[in-house]
């Protein structure tokens, strides 16, 4: 079993002035998994911390609320296993012990809040599609928002190989 902290609780103040922390955002999709590598890479190379944001997103609708209770704790647990193996294979290469925050809702605004409620995070990191053109985090944190953020937007191409993701983290 992999051991992370779960962030519930904002980081206090004499903690945020002594660490600086890399939240990735992550989903099963391969982007999101460079993007977590680099900022990994990035954190233990600067003496930094990782989180790791993965969003439960909410399902369709369903008229029978026992069977929407059953999707909804089938799509937590779904994501829960996910961060969990991508929080082992980060401790397994960096040695860094990742917070682990699995939020629903609606996505920028689960970063938005995360970001208001942690003043140690550094970074916002996405993962850019190789092949799709950027998600709605990308295009709404890069786009619009961008001007406005309380920390930089790193938006990392999802087509780095490893080699090139250790050259340049």
């Amino acid at each position: 079993m992999v051991k992370a902290s779960l962030a519930t609780e904002p980081r206090t103040r004499d903690f945020c002035s002594r660490m600086r922390t890399y939240l990735a955002v992550i989903d099963d999709k391969p982007e999101a998994r460079t993007a977590l590598r680099f900022a990994a890479r990035r954190a233990a190379k600067t003496g930094g911390g990782i989180a790791i944001l993965a969003l439960v997103p909410a399902p369709e609708f369903v008229q029978w609320s026992g069977v929407q209770a059953a999707m909804e704790e089938e799509e937590r647990l779904r994501v829960e296993g996910m961060v969990a193996e991508a929080a082992g294979a980060l401790i397994k290469e960096t040695g860094l012990t990742p917070d682990i925050i699995v939020r629903p809702g609606e996505p920028i605004a689960v970063v938005r809040d995360i970001l208001k409620q942690r003043p140690d995070i550094a970074a916002l990191v996405l993962g850019a599609a190789a092949d799709d053109g950027p998600g709605p985090l990308v295009e709404h944190f890069a786009g619009a928002e961008a001007g406005k953020m309380s920390c930089p937007v790193m938006i990392i191409p999802g087509s780095l190989s490893d080699e090139a993701l250790d050259r340049l983290s």
